[in-house]
């Protein structure tokens, strides 16, 4: 009789957990700060289901059901206006930003003096460090009606007769965050191609040299090409954060002039459930914005497969 032979998938369990034990030592922090800080918070959901009272247990609310879920869904009239400014900020934001990175990321890869490269790559970079508290002094320096620099410049020279207000009026405050979401991660993104581009042999270029391929053919059929696998990652991942927002970018740009188009689903949830103390309600449209998040993320990986073979489960 033969032997039969175990290859690393017919072994037992058990058998291979022992023989992978210092791997999985290694994960065991990481996997247990993830149990207690992203998965142990969700038994708090709880809440959007029961009648909870500030002080009292959340397991001993009076049971409601659906109830918090009708009141944003069909009740309040709060849920258009909402989606959309989430939409159109965070979903411009993640196409534009890769987008640009993209090309940034390009141009870079073909800058031939290092020092040049690299200095650009760092100045760019950069803002990615910044906090929201400092950038908004930024931009007020810059951008403030009466004491902003651009506008004084442009008063000055006699372009504007007043100030834009572009801190305050509603008209500009998509604008606003999109161009600071790139303004802040288009050289982390840029980083990332960077990366996967100097991962592409070099004999391919070689050899496209060799058959007649100029510089831009050579851009076009082999580093853009071998770009898309990491684009179509990166796009199914930031996809599952269109409808999460950075609330400390929100909160801090947002006024009484321009929260129309600046409140979102966080500053939304912020609101009624720091604010006023509506736990349940708050809950509920956190729920509903996390089931949301996870439907997109399956989607938008179930087309990328289908339309470049890439996925990422």
């Amino acid at each position: 009789m033969s032997e039969v032979t175990l290859t690393p998938r017919t072994r037992p369990f058990w058998i291979r957990v022992r023989r992978q034990r210092y791997l999985f030592l290694m994960l065991a922090p990481a996997f247990l700060l993830t149990l207690v800080f992203a998965y142990a918070p969700l038994t708090g959901w709880v809440l959007a289901f029961t009648k909870y009272k500030l002080g009292y247990s959340i397991f001993g609310g009076q049971w409601t059901g659906f109830l918090q879920f009708k009141r944003f869904l069909v009740d309040s009239s709060d849920f258009g206006y909402l989606i959309r400014n989430t939409l159109v900020i965070n979903a411009v934001s993640v196409i534009q930003n890769l987008i640009v990175a993209v090309i940034f990321a390009v141009l870079l890869n073909e800058v031939r003096r290092q020092f040049v490269a690299k200095t650009v790559q760092a100045v760019t970079f950069f803002p990615y460090f910044i906090s929201w508290v400092i950038s908004y002094s930024v931009v007020w320096s810059l951008l403030a009606v009466r004491s902003g620099a651009i506008n004084q410049f442009l008063m000055a020279t006699g372009v504007l007769k007043r100030g834009i207000n572009v801190m305050g009026e509603p008209r500009y405050a998509w604008p606003l965050m999109i161009y600071l979401n790139l303004w802040k991660y288009t050289g982390y993104n840029c980083i990332i191609f960077l990366a996967a581009i100097a991962g592409i042999p070099q004999e391919q270029y070689e050899a496209a040299a060799i058959d007649g391929a100029g510089r831009f053919a050579r851009i076009w059929y082999i580093t853009i090409r071998h770009l898309i696998p990491t684009l179509a990652v990166l796009l199914i991942l930031n996809s599952g954060w269109i409808f999460n927002s950075n609330l400390e970018q929100f909160f801090i740009f947002t006024n009484s002039t321009n929260w129309e188009n600046m409140e979102v689903l966080d500053m939304y949830i912020y609101k009624f459930g720091l604010k006023l103390l509506d736990y349940p309600y708050a809950t509920a449209v956190g729920i509903l914005k996390t089931g949301v998040s996870v439907l997109m993320l399956l989607v938008v990986n179930w087309g990328s497969k289908r339309i470049s073979g890439s996925g990422i489960f």
